[in-house]
């Protein structure tokens, strides 16, 4: 197996308002200026914000069964569904990747909502969901590096929760890396904690491809990814 780990300062994020603004809704140059400088203010505030951290473990005997839509990695079968399934199933490896922003980010959106600041509460939160998502970004882009040195290519990641993959499966998933870099780890419902983290596939092959836009794959109606996608 080969396996990569991640560590990553926010600066190196490139996270900046207009981002975020997006994020929350605003199409750029329509939120308010009040709300832009509060966006600016945490962002700076969340420089210090440690613990920003990606991995993956590539699994290289991997078998596909078309008729179940299923994936078996070390004797641990996932019900993928049609269309994770159908985006990875010409694969000849798979990457399972884990990323978190931390628990800091997390602690201050929780904080701030409790004082009663439910704006900057929510700018946190917003926040933490674009680090960890950059950071995977960043994970992401160096496997693909990696991988063109025997001229394979990647897939789109695919996480547990989307696409009709039940998020249940996180715990098998969980198993793969049992004492994982990023220190996540999940409750009874298969929740992570930190709360601003991520898991998922990398599909790896010859014959595979990235597409640059998958919203119109998933039918996850309240994405906020989703209504990002559709202003651009």
């Amino acid at each position: 197996m080969t396996h990569a780990a991640f560590r990553f300062d926010l600066n190196e994020l490139n996270l900046d308002t207009i981002q975020i603004e997006s994020v929350m809704g605003y199409k750029q140059g329509e939120s308010q200026e009040t709300i832009s400088e509060l966006i600016r203010e945490i962002l700076k505030e969340s420089e210090t914000i440690g613990n920003i951290k990606a991995e993956y473990v590539i699994f290289d005997n991997v078998r596909f069964n078309d008729a179940e839509k299923t994936v078996e990695i070390n004797n641990l079968v996932f019900s993928l569904r049609k269309i994770v399934y159908g985006q990875i199933k010409k694969a000849e490896s798979i990457a399972v990747f884990l990323g978190t922003a931390g628990k800091e980010i997390g602690i201050r959106s929780r904080k701030a909502m409790k004082d009663g600041d439910l704006i900057k509460g929510y700018i946190y939160d917003v926040i933490g969901s674009e680090i960890v998502e950059a950071a995977v970004d960043r994970m992401q882009d160096e496997l693909e590096k990696a991988m063109l040195s025997s001229s394979k290519r990647i897939t789109n990641r695919y996480s547990p929760g989307y696409c009709d993959w039940d998020v249940i499966e996180q715990h098998k998933l969980f198993r793969l890396i049992p004492d994982n870099f990023c220190g996540i780890k999940l409750n009874e419902s298969a929740l992570m904690d930190p709360v601003k983290s991520v898991s998922g596939f990398i599909g790896i092959g010859k014959n595979v491809k990235h597409n640059p836009y998958t919203c119109n794959l998933c039918d996850m109606k309240d994405c906020i990814y989703r209504k990002v996608r559709a202003r651009k």
